[in-house]
């Protein structure tokens, strides 16, 4: 049997089972000291009931008392006349020696009486009591019986329940926390800032909350660092290129002031890739817009078929989504560009659900990427050479910069291999709504 991999769920039946066999062993206790309450408050009145019980059947005729053994009998105990009991040896355990002391106290002295072991199934002793004429009187006591009432079972039913319950409610305020700090962790995004735990409940609990807020914002603090570093050393490094490109323009030798031209441009190309990967951090903070989606990206298919650029709008859903319209426009812009650099003309589709959830899809029929670096393509200056190489001017940042945009929009983006050859960038997003 496999343990239950939930720490609430341990906690609960390590605890119930504590306490249940714990319950058991006190509801056993006292059913055994009731039980020998019982028998002794069972000895004692059945000494009495017999005495008066003989006290009548020596003033009934000798004819006549057979027939009040029935009346005289109780639950407990059986009254006969039997003769062939005066053979049987006498009972020497301490119950029969208890019951004789007791019997022969309610009788009274000179009376004489034996106690011998019943003979039959579920009588215990049996006492042999002669009458003042001789004949033998036979009591057969039945074992003891403990019975409980009905309302026991239910009492002990409503205190297992509330052990249960109890139990439950424990262990789920216990473990709370630890689902609170999950749900923050998973939350913990580099795009988007999240709010702060609550530090309230017990100490250990709130000193968990304090130490995750301060990780927190030294991870925020780390990342603000890195794109502020990113963005001034790209911005900083556009003055000395632009000082080496007017030097060059002053070289008498036209093949090495071209070669030095093209390293410039492409030195260029990745300062730019730089500013825009660290302002991709920040799609986040651009205040939420409802946007006509198919009039967006017919806009953005015009501008590039202004250009002479081969970008075309296949399928597009009327829908209109709450979004960050420059955010969106940008990755829609760098997966057209990451498309056309790499594999010629590009396709636009809007697809979307009855839940209010859309899908953006870029298309194209180039080399495509292989399935297992689709992953890694999307992680920052990762180059790709069978698909990718320096004369196509690729730096490695337009991807990770369509990721960070898509993480900013609140959605994901999905690299696939195109059905027929070439890929498929899809955009997929939960925040939206139908005309």
């Amino acid at each position: 049997m496999r343990a239950p991999r939930s720490l609430q769920t341990r906690i609960l039946l390590v605890l119930l089972a504590g306490l249940v066999l714990a319950h058991a062993l006190t509801f056993a206790l006292v059913l055994a000291e009731r039980s020998l309450v019982m028998r002794g408050m069972m000895v004692n009145y059945l000494a009495s009931d017999i005495a008066s019980s003989v006290a009548v059947l020596e003033r009934l005729p000798a004819d006549e008392r057979a027939q009040w053994m029935e009346r005289l009998s109780r639950r407990n105990y059986r009254l006969g006349l039997d003769g062939s009991a005066a053979s049987a040896p006498a009972a020497t355990s301490a119950r029969a020696q208890s019951v004789a002391g007791e019997m022969a106290h309610a009788l009274g002295a000179g009376r004489s009486l034996r106690v011998i072991d019943g003979n039959a199934t579920g009588s215990a002793l049996r006492v042999m009591i002669p009458l003042t004429d001789g004949t033998p009187l036979v009591v057969t006591l039945d074992e003891p019986r403990l019975r409980i009432s009905p309302w026991a079972w239910a009492a002990l039913a409503l205190q297992l329940a509330l052990l249960i319950g109890l139990g439950a409610w424990a262990v789920r305020t216990a473990t709370r926390p630890l689902h609170r700090l999950a749900d923050a962790a998973d939350r913990l995004r580099p795009d988007q800032p999240a709010a702060p735990l609550s530090e309230d409940g017990p100490s250990e609990v709130h000193r968990a909350a304090a130490a995750f807020n301060r990780m927190q914002q030294r991870i925020d603090a780390h990342l603000q660092e890195r794109m502020h570093i990113l963005a001034a050393v790209s911005h900083d490094l556009q003055t000395p290129i632009t000082r080496m490109r007017l030097r060059a323009d002053l070289l008498d030798d036209p093949a090495l002031r071209d070669k030095l031209h093209a390293d410039l441009a492409e030195t260029q190309s990745l300062v730019a890739q730089g500013i825009a990967y660290a302002r991709s951090a920040h799609a986040a903070h651009e205040p939420l817009q409802r946007v006509d989606l198919p009039s967006l990206l017919h806009s953005i298919a015009r501008d590039y078929a202004d250009a002479g650029q081969p970008v075309h709008v296949s399928e597009a859903a009327p829908l209109h989504a709450e979004t960050r319209p420059q955010a969106l426009r940008r990755l829609v812009c760098n997966l057209v560009d990451n498309a056309l650099k790499f594999a010629g003309p590009a396709e636009l589709r809007l697809a979307a659900s009855a839940a209010g959830a859309w899908t953006l899809e870029v298309l194209d029929r180039g080399p495509g990427i292989p399935t297992d670096e689709l992953a890694r393509v999307m992680e920052p200056f990762v180059r790709l050479e069978d698909s990718r190489h320096r004369c196509t001017g690729g730096t490695g940042l337009g991807l990770a910069i369509a990721n960070q945009l898509a993480l900013g929009l609140g959605g994901q983006l999905t690299l696939l291999p195109r059905a027929g050859g070439g890929l498929e960038a899809r955009f997929s997003c939960a925040a939206g709504s139908r005309n």
